[in-house]
């Protein structure tokens, strides 16, 4: 159950979307060049060092939590001469995190024995990404959501530009933000909990879409991971 600080920080953000999505807003922008080779050996030094640890939990664990297991795609892009993210929003029909912004992703399949299987087919799934046309760099330390999943991020390259084929049901948007608009520290803010957790964290708009939760702790921790 969603505890008052929570519950009033979402209230603050929905507001806060609604008043920004009428114009857009940019603020300072980072340079990150980063190459494909850099960025996955990052990746790899990152999540050994983390090894023995899923990373941030949302919620207090015991010995009798049932965790579910889910993977989420990373998707990086190279437009306009720079690192983007792709991130997706959600449709106000889904059953949960409806209208949030999102990373491609889902639940495991039985038959699905690496997070790298599962991000690629939702993401195929949701969008028309050709398992084909992402390179996959590594992984991110797993993050434990409010709802019991253990989430694994895969951080790839996807071929750009594509053609989406969306998922109208999941999917009401396809959109793109540089990684260095993201890296910049002046354009998020966090929560700080009165508990052991870390604070919630949620960036200001851009181009009308509100990055928050478990998805901009996902990008953060990328972020950490090259540095910024």
């Amino acid at each position: 159950m969603k505890n008052i600080v929570e519950t009033y920080f979402i209230k603050v953000l929905l507001f806060r979307l609604r008043i920004h999505r009428l114009f857009t807003r940019r603020r300072p922008t980072m340079q990150i060049n980063f190459s494909q080779e850099t960025i996955s050996q990052k990746l790899v030094q990152a999540l050994a060092v983390k090894e023995s640890s899923t990373g941030f939990s949302e919620i207090d664990l015991t010995a009798e939590t049932q965790l579910r297991c889910a993977a989420v795609l990373v998707p990086l892009v190279w437009q306009d001469d720079e690192w983007h993210l792709l991130f997706t929003r959600r449709t106000d029909t889904v059953e949960s995190h409806k209208g949030q912004v999102s990373f491609p992703g889902g639940s495991c399949d039985d038959d699905e024995t690496t997070p790298e299987q599962t991000a690629l087919r939702e993401a195929d799934e949701e969008i028309g990404i050709n398992p084909g046309d992402v390179t996959v760099l590594g992984r991110l330390a797993d993050l434990i959501t409010i709802s019991y999943f253990q989430v694994t991020p895969v951080v790839g390259v996807v071929k750009w530009p594509s053609v989406f084929r969306v998922g109208e049901q999941e999917v009401a948007r396809v959109f793109t933000i540089p990684l260095g608009w993201l890296a910049n520290p002046s354009n998020r803010w966090q929560f700080e909990r009165s508990d052991s957790k870390r604070g919630l964290i949620a960036y200001h708009p851009y181009d009308g879409e509100l990055l928050w939760g478990a998805t901009a702790r996902m990008t953060v921790d990328f972020l950490n991971v090259l540095g910024y």
